[in-house]
């Protein structure tokens, strides 16, 4: 999904105003309406064309104009998105203080005529990035180097119970793209290169948020970006806002799309996903939120999706259909099921039941698309439970929780040289010094998707960073660690600045000059030099290589900290890289199999042992 850094500050006044009904203190269990409709098919009958709409839209909450437009238009879902804000229009607050607003556009959608509830959908691209002090866990391809789908389930099962205690039931997540050329920015959404890693990762992912079936404990899944947004090409990038990659175009055949992209949809699919976000991204040409043949065709007809397909934020308009409800038209007619406008709401259920009184838009199509959202509601018990569940906001970044973040990390972590430093010991007396500004530095641990839509450098929510976690490693052992002058192994700790969709597209995958300066310096420190490098996708690195005598890729291991330095210490590296590594930027793209030397193979993992 994509996010803008609107300014939040009218959420402060749509929170008040939503409050003042008094419904944030409804307890759950009550404040659910009595049931004005039995099935899809009986509000169906029951609806008017324009409510109809209004479940068709998904509106931001920083845009909602009145807290009565809720009820008023019967809207079908809100959404919370990358910088567009928590309680009270800014970043951060607590998953009680969320579950609290949610709660109060929930309790204003259930004044409407049918009582019929929304979907709170919140990005949680790896955890609940948007919350304070929920647990984060390594980006998905660090996920994806573990090769453990036990792990990724029991992760996205973490993230559901925070989702739940923040009062939500819908995640946008996870992305089951297939990335092909590492210099794209999302390259770190994804598990790895081949549809063989993604496919078993995604789908328990998708178990993970919603069980084996969606029912009152889920949290709603979303596979995306269908289809093929890993496949773009240089060159083809959204230009308006100079993207190399981002929002461009898959030139590919038919062949190429169903042996690497569909499959992880396929799998998705299998596992019950509920819905499913497109991409902004075009397929030979033509953007796929107009795609009829992909969306209705492929995705519902062959694969048997009968979920409901969202748009992804403003993706509509950027159809090149002239007018907006020309556009809204054009998607709806394609397969798109629910608009995430996210701003344009009124105008949208406007197109919507416009379309359909000028027949250009089937009544059928309408009902198809009314009648997936609702069964996916009903199948979720949200008529009965429209709320989170309270019971789980006080486990928000838990120890257990977090537990499982630290395990994923040790296990998410690449071990590309070694020539006998690692592992350290704890017994004995000697000096480690640490360089580089990663060490000490959460939001570079983090990476986007986290606090804000494309990160920030610095301590914005809880977590252990390497530093901490060294320092806790060797308390109570003859072992000094220092941030200063010389030791017996340097330990650097860098790499990218954080960075989301768009902006992180990367013509030269270089690591950042002034990192790179960092490494040298800490190395020459002390005789024996450890990197731990911090990155969505591999860099290039042959320089580095050769200043230090271990090398591991970290990936961007989340809050745990405590991970890094269990592998260190000897907890032994078990991850697999999920990608190819190249020796250089302009051997892109460089995937398993296409015959182009590499620096490292797919798959490639050293033991210390």
């Amino acid at each position: 999904m994509h996010g803008r850094a609107w300014a939040g500050g009218l959420l402060t006044l749509l929170a008040l105003a939503v409050g003042c009904t008094g419904s944030t203190d409804v307890p759950p269990a009550a404040a659910a309406q009595p049931r004005r409709c039995d099935s899809p098919d009986d509000c169906l009958r029951r609806m008017t064309l324009a409510e109809k709409a209004g479940q068709m839209t998904q509106v931001g909450n920083i845009y909602l104009k009145d807290p009565d437009d809720l009820a008023r238009h019967g809207i079908g879902a809100m959404l919370s998105a990358g910088n567009d804000g928590g309680p009270g229009g800014r970043n951060g607050g607590t998953a009680a203080e969320w579950a609290k607003a949610v709660e109060g556009f929930q309790h204003a959608a259930l004044r409407s005529r049918l009582g019929i509830p929304l979907l709170y959908g919140v990005d949680a691209v790896h955890g609940l990035g948007n919350v304070q002090g929920t647990t984060l866990f390594p980006q998905r391809i660090g996920m994806g180097a573990t090769r453990d789908a036990g792990l990724v389930e029991r992760a996205d099962r973490v993230t559901r119970d925070e989702v739940l205690g923040a009062g939500m039931r819908w995640a946008f997540s996870p992305c089951v793209c297939v990335p092909r050329d590492d210099r794209w920015g999302r390259t770190y959404e994804g598990y790895g290169e081949t549809p063989d890693l993604v496919a078993p990762l995604g789908a328990a992912s998708v178990r993970g948020f919603q069980g084996e079936r969606l029912g009152p404990g889920s949290v709603l899944a979303t596979a995306k970006h269908f289809v093929a947004d890993g496949g773009t090409v240089p060159g083809t990038g959204n230009a308006k806002e100079g993207y190399l990659l981002d929002q461009g175009d898959a030139p590919i055949d038919d062949a190429e799309l169903r042996a690497v992209h569909l499959p992880p949809y396929r799998a998705a699919v299998d596992a019950g996903v509920g819905s499913v976000m497109a991409t902004y991204s075009s397929v030979r040409g033509e953007k796929v939120h107009g795609d009829r043949a992909l969306l209705t065709g492929v995705l519902k007809g062959e694969l048997g999706f009968g979920g409901f397909l969202v748009s992804d934020y403003a993706g509509v308009q950027q159809l090149p259909d002239g007018t907006f409800a020309a556009q809204v038209e054009r998607a709806v007619n394609a397969g798109i099921d629910m608009i995430m406008v996210p701003e344009n709401y009124r105008g949208a259920i406007a197109a919507i039941t416009e379309g359909v009184e000028s027949g250009r838009i089937s009544r059928g199509r309408v009902d198809d698309a009314v009648r997936r959202i609702l069964a996916v509601k009903f199948r979720m018990g949200l008529f009965e439970h429209p709320y989170g569940d309270p019971k789980l906001t006080a486990s928000v970044g838990s120890r257990a929780h977090r537990a499982v973040a630290r395990e994923a990390v040790r296990k998410s972590q690449v071990l590309l040289e070694n020539d006998g430093v690692l592992p350290l010991s704890r017994e004995g007396s000697y000096r480690i010094v640490v360089g580089g500004d990663g060490a000490d530095d959460l939001g570079r641990q983090l990476g986007g998707w986290s606090y804000a839509w494309q990160g920030q450098t610095g301590r914005h929510t809880q977590g252990t960073t390497f530093w901490q976690a060294l320092r806790g490693a060797v308390e109570g052992t003859d072992v000094e660690v220092s941030r200063e002058g010389r030791g017996d192994v340097a330990i650097w700790v860098g790499g990218e600045d954080p960075y989301a969709e768009g902006r992180g597209d990367s013509a030269d995958l270089a690591l950042p000059a002034d990192d790179a300066r960092e490494l040298r310096e800490t190395c020459a420190r002390a005789a024996k030099c450890v990197a731990v490098l911090y990155s969505g996708r591999p860099l290039i690195i042959g320089d580095e290589l050769a200043e230090t005598n271990a090398f591991v890729a970290a990936w961007l291991p989340g809050t745990e900290g405590g991970g890094l330095t269990d592998t260190l210490f000897g907890a032994g590296y078990t991850g697999r890289l999920p990608v190819t590594w190249p020796r250089a930027a302009g051997d892109e793209p460089l995937n398993d199999g296409d015959g182009k030397p590499a620096l490292f193979p797919l798959g490639y993992g050293r033991s210390p042992y």
